[in-house]
């Protein structure tokens, strides 16, 4: 366990944004006026796929502990989909189950047959169940742990407990966060306790409150104002301040694709989760399994660091000679493989060099996220601008090719805490009590115009040609 502080000076109104991820807590403080980061801290916390919630809290207090002076207002971002079961007395009743747990895989296959399929149950809460969600969660708790299931009188979500621990008011939300439960219509605004009963056993425990945007869930015992608070990916959308065309592509140690959009949408295939953002607007948003580790994997097999591997794929002509990568090292969720493995087609003898699976392993991963922008435009989302951040996005191969295997611009904002800056804007929001956030500038580090790499029509058709070859059943 360790926690870093780090400051800078400032003036104005202050807020605060804390971001509680599933291996640290990791705190902003900012101008509310500019956006301006000030001080930061961190705590890290073990991870894994269950957790006691005390273990977020104390974090949080250690990661705050001297850092809040002057601060007017603060929001938690944090992990989605975590199960938090309480009882009358507001006890935790078990572990929180967070997004990675994936026992409840069958109740996801069980749920969506019930309610008519996945077009239907898509069509209902903007997302097909999937073993990360909420809902899939309740129904596994209520068949394998029925005595603790018998307890649980309220289901909260892990930003939603830190909120009510931090205000000692009652259980709240937001739209975003909401969503991500599986029992929440995007669409409709409100809680489908028919979904939540069902997967529950046949009933509806209480679900917290659903706070508008920009809407304050109450103040600490300091007076301290507390906003509503969101999930990690809304409030990365947040902090980034994308707009209508604007795709964010994370490649942190998974991939996420998500865009800010004015119609909801309802993908019956699974592929792209329909939910809400933190603003009133929509977040479609695809995931993929495998991202930045598939170049950290590959850098270790050519025995070298990240440096040399990224000069080793920068040496490589695009196509890396012949060689495709279907990067689903650790199985894949987009497409839906999650018992494939690695491939690599096409060696020969003359391009088996290590620049060349380099620069595979850089075009595989992008061509895996540029699925789910194909799955975002065939949910009619605008796909103008990609905006590139996470671990790998610091790669200068990754830059090089990425605007042409997405083919549209590339940003690449400077790297910050996107999800504790997106906490800390909807604070100030809320402080402001304005219609909208405050506009805070994004810095950004580059950027690339869509033809930077005119082969990435062909490197792609290349990849598809690949997994239709290996897995002939799976679209793309």
């Amino acid at each position: 366990m360790s926690t870093e502080h780090e400051s800078a000076p400032g003036s104005g109104a202050l807020v605060a944004g804390i971001d509680s991820s599933t291996q640290s807590t990791k705190v902003v403080v900012c101008d509310a006026a500019s956006g301006e980061v000030l001080r930061t801290a961190s705590a890290e916390h073990h991870d894994g796929t269950e957790i006691d919630p005390e273990v977020w809290w104390n974090a949080l207090c250690r990661a705050t502990d001297g850092l809040l002076d002057g601060v007017s207002a603060l929001g938690v971002g944090a992990q989605q989909h975590g199960l938090v079961a309480l009882d009358a007395d507001g006890a935790v009743v078990r572990p929180a189950l967070l997004w990675n747990d994936t026992r409840s895989a069958e109740a996801a296959e069980r749920i969506t047959a019930e309610f008519g399929g996945a077009a239907a149950v898509a069509g209902m809460t903007g997302t097909v169940p999937v073993a990360s969600l909420t809902v899939t969660k309740l129904r596994w708790m209520a068949e394998h742990e029925p005595r603790l299931a018998d307890r649980v009188t309220d289901v909260v979500l892990p930003h939603d407990w830190l909120t009510a621990r931090l205000t000692g008011g009652e259980y709240v939300t937001d739209r975003g966060d909401a969503s991500g439960t599986g029992y929440w219509s995007p669409g409709e605004g409100r809680y489908r306790h028919d979904l939540l009963a069902r997967a529950f056993g046949g009933r509806s425990p209480n679900t917290p409150r659903v706070l508008a945007p920009g809407e304050p869930a109450g103040t600490t015992p300091s007076g301290v104002l507390v906003s509503a608070g969101t999930g990690d990916n809304m409030a990365a959308a947040l902090g980034l301040g994308i707009a209508p065309g604007d795709v964010v592509v994370s490649l942190g140690t998974s991939g996420t694709v998500f865009a800010c959009s004015g119609t909801v949408t309802g993908d019956p295939t699974g592929t792209v989760a329909g939910f809400a953002d933190a603003t009133g607007r929509f977040l479609p948003l695809v995931c993929t399994l495998n991202a930045a580790r598939v170049l950290t994997s590959t850098a270790e097999l050519l025995g070298t660091d990240n440096a040399g591997f990224d000069r080793l794929a920068r040496s490589a002509e695009p196509g890396a000679g012949g060689l495709t990568l279907l990067p689903y090292l650790d199985g894949e969720r987009t497409p839906n493989l999650p018992g494939a493995t690695g491939t690599l087609h096409g060696l020969r003898r003359d391009n088996m060099i290590p620049e060349n699976l380099a620069r595979a392993a850089v075009e595989g991963m992008l061509c895996g996220l540029a699925e789910g922008l194909d799955a975002l435009r065939g949910q009619d989302v605008p796909v103008r601008r990609v905006l590139l951040i996470g671990g790998a996005a610091r790669s200068e191969a990754v830059r090089r090719v990425a605007p042409g295997i997405f083919g549209v611009p590339v940003t690449v904002p400077r790297p910050a805490e996107y999800v504790a800056l997106g906490a800390a804007r909807q604070a100030a929001w809320s402080l402001a009590g304005t219609d909208r956030p405050p506009e805070w500038p994004v810095a950004t580090e580059a950027d690339l115009p869509a033809d930077d790499e005119s082969d990435g029509a062909r490197i792609r058709q290349a990849h598809r040609s690949t997994l239709h070859r290996m897995h002939p059943g799976v679209h793309g």
